[in-house]
């Protein structure tokens, strides 16, 4: 006699004999919080990791491409096939500009409720040359078919797909060593590796060392397949990431936590040697079990100290991820914030420029998220009084980032031309 388990496959099974699910169509789907929403199954795939069972790569619409997931049958209402208008309705009171009350929120507040929701911009919303990449952008990026990926002791849920070599690129699960970045498809070939790989810090040249927090830089000319290496994980969890294989003119940054057993990756970020639009900061990322800790601020911080010695001002690369655009502006708010306290006397915009490093255009965005600046007679005044400034930095978000001791920084510029004669 068939036991309850049993009858519920049988069910599932008489269901999907009922129910075609096929690509393209839209039904209520379980998240993994237990929630029911609105998706769009986008692919199909027999699973070879979990027994070739079948899974469906679903879009919740309305939802950051970030939380679209690999699903099998169970997590599916299909006796409740749900229309497109049902979709359009969930976008709708996610994006509506209500707080739930009869008050009605700002679009700054929206657009910081967006950012931190991870709720995706419409087409509509978008100038018609972003609209269109985008939408190349998301063909090419459709199907993220790497689930998980194993860095040491850590499994990490990945967010985006990347464009790993066929053979590895449609795996459910990658492993990667954390000190080379070899990237293997079986986890035997994963264990091997561990007991033959004799790196144990990342290549290229140690310039910071604080405690346990360490920093390398690595060239990209010098150290390809490294550095190959870390765009394809890092493009796991940034969506509009681009860089894979040009790393010869890119520096890498590599930020790492010392032990024992070596320095272990926690994030990095790359920059261009020689960038004409003054960017300091190519791509940055913190891997998820690191986030929240501090760690994507000290990379910017740190971005910022080697402008100063460099003796430039500078800007991330555009366009910024959700989470990259709250940890710069987190940052950003941060040294404005503290140096208007301490400060006694007039400073104009270029003067926090020279003192930050952080370009004009920066600093008055950020000044005007904070309602400290007016446009005068033609030019933007900082406009602060000090209960102003201490309220502001009693925020939460405003928390004090993780600082850099410039004592235990062992880093020149580069000398200009050195790059032409090495050609």
């Amino acid at each position: 006699m068939p036991n309850s388990g049993e009858k519920m496959i049988h069910s599932l099974e008489n269901d999907l004999d009922d129910v075609n699910v096929e690509i393209g169509d839209n039904y209520l789907v379980r998240r993994s919080d237990g929630a029911w929403h609105a998706a769009e199954v986008i692919q199909t795939r027999l699973n070879d990791q979990i027994g070739g069972r079948a899974e469906y790569y679903v879009h919740y619409k309305g939802f950051n491409r970030r939380l679209d997931e690999w699903v099998e049958i169970d997590r599916f209402d299909l006796k409740t096939r749900t229309e497109e208008t049902t979709s359009k309705e969930v976008h709708s009171s996610l994006t509506d500009l209500s707080d739930g009350t009869d008050r009605k929120i700002t679009r700054n507040q929206k657009r910081k409720h967006d950012e931190i929701n991870h709720v995706q911009k419409t087409y509509a919303e978008m100038d018609p040359t972003t609209a269109a990449l985008e939408k190349e952008h998301e063909a090419i990026t459709k199907v993220k078919y790497i689930d998980k990926v194993q860095i040491g002791k850590y499994e990490i849920d990945t967010w985006y797909f990347s464009p790993y070599p066929e053979e590895y690129g449609k795996q459910s699960k990658l492993w990667v060593c954390e000190y080379c970045l070899k990237y293997m498809r079986l986890e035997k070939s994963f264990r091997y590796h561990q007991g033959q790989c004799t790196w144990r810090h990342p290549p290229g040249k140690e310039i910071y060392r604080r405690g346990t927090i360490s920093v390398f830089e690595v060239d990209g000319r010098d150290h390809k397949i490294y550095c190959q290496n870390i765009c394809l994980l890092a493009k796991l969890f940034l969506d509009h990431k681009t860089l894979y294989f040009d790393v010869e003119p890119f520096l890498f940054y590599i930020l790492t936590e010392v032990d024992r057993h070596g320095c272990h990756m926690v994030g990095y970020f790359s920059k261009e040697k020689e960038s004409p639009d003054g960017n300091n900061l190519a791509c940055i990322l913190t891997l998820p079990p690191f986030q929240r800790k501090g760690h994507g601020k000290f990379l910017i911080a740190f971005s910022y100290e080697l402008s100063k010695m460099e003796g430039l001002v500078g800007s991330p690369e555009k366009p910024l991820s959700d989470l990259g655009k709250l940890s710069y502006r987190s940052y950003w708010s941060w040294v404005l914030l503290e140096i208007l306290r301490d400060f006694r006397g007039t400073l104009s915009i270029k003067d926090l420029s020279e003192m930050t490093s952080i370009t004009q255009t920066d600093i008055i965005q950020t000044l005007q998220s904070l309602n400290m600046v007016k446009y005068w007679k033609g030019q933007h005044v900082i406009c602060v009084t000090p209960k102003l400034v201490e309220e502001h930095l009693k925020s939460a978000q405003y928390k004090r980032p993780i600082t850099i001791d410039t004592s235990c920084l062992r880093w020149e510029p580069p000398k200009k031309g050195m790059k032409a004669a090495k050609k």
